[in-house]
């Protein structure tokens, strides 16, 4: 005969590797987040907190459209001729030598369109470029 307590074998939980493996999935998720993140960066341009600056004469305005269309000094250019933007520069750079190029290209415009615009003011002898920018309308801030 059994006279004492009933002996129960409850299961003991060992929490010490539970944690070690919470810690680890907690640091690779960490450190995934980060890199994930900095490589999805939604980024909107052209926009500079800058003032709109005012034309001066010896600038050559050059805009560039989201469909690949070029505007010199308020003069539409044939969009598929680099020959006709160089010769436009060359026209331009008459007056002034020493002119800014300021680029006003579409946030949506293709680079090569822009590097044609640089193209041709280097085949005219320009060598002084800038490329201007929209003035941000409001603060956004990335997640």
């Amino acid at each position: 005969m059994r006279f004492g307590r009933p002996h129960s074998s409850e299961p003991e939980i060992n929490l010490i590797p539970f944690i070690d493996v919470l810690l680890v999935i907690l640091i690779f998720l960490m450190l995934t987040t980060t890199y994930g993140r900095l490589t999805q960066l939604d980024m909107q341009l052209p926009q500079a907190d800058s003032g709109q600056q005012e034309s001066k004469p010896n600038e050559i305005r050059v805009s560039v459209s989201s469909d690949g269309r070029y505007v010199v000094q308020k003069i539409a250019i044939n969009p598929s001729d680099v020959i006709a933007l160089t010769s436009a520069l060359s026209q331009a750079a008459k007056e002034s030598p020493q002119a800014l190029v300021v680029i006003s290209a579409d946030a949506h415009a293709s680079h090569q369109s822009v590097i044609q615009v640089l193209e041709a003011a280097q085949k005219s002898g320009l060598q002084r470029i800038t490329f201007s920018a929209q003035a941000r309308t409001s603060t956004t801030v990335l997640p």
